[in-house]
């Protein structure tokens, strides 16, 4: 599989999501027919998931399947993140409630709503203020509510 980056005028795409790799990491197949093998790889913005190996992981890996995999979705990148040509990206599904109507759910925030990821505020560039303010917000009521990771006394950092 080879990974293409974004052009340089493409900030926003339709991709349809192939895999999961992680709770904040996944990859995509961006583009029309004519572009069907643009895969990419990309980490959602403004979040910190669990990685493989960690307390919460599998199940944060878990809750991204089962919102994004084998969805289009609308994916809003910043430049590569890293070396691996990663992707900060938002990505926006339809929610299960309305399959075929609009892509509303942002996979990040929902993320950050259960408890299975943290609030990156230095990856949230392409986040407007009031959207800073729904991720930061989001964290701190699933910290109250004690939801997903925040049920451990001392939480492991992602």
């Amino acid at each position: 599989m080879v990974f293409l980056p974004f052009t340089t005028h493409a900030r926003s795409q339709t991709c349809f999501v192939v895999s999961i790799h992680s709770g904040d990491t996944l990859t995509a197949r961006c583009g029309d027919a004519a572009n069907a093998g643009a895969w990419r790889r990309v980490r959602l913005q403004g979040i910190d998931a669990p990685k493989p190996g960690q307390p919460f992981a599998e199940q944060a890996r878990q809750k991204m399947h089962d919102m994004v995999r084998l969805k289009p979705a609308d994916v809003d990148c910043d430049a590569p993140a890293s070396r691996d040509s990663e992707f900060i990206c938002r990505v926006m599904v339809a929610p299960d409630s309305a399959p075929n109507g609009p892509r509303t759910l942002d996979a990040g925030l929902a993320l950050l709503t259960v408890g299975l990821a943290r609030w990156q505020p230095a990856h949230a560039q392409r986040l407007s203020p009031q959207e800073r303010g729904q991720y930061e917000f989001a964290e701190v009521e699933a910290k109250a509510r004690r939801a997903g990771f925040w049920k451990d006394a001392q939480p492991a950092r992602p």
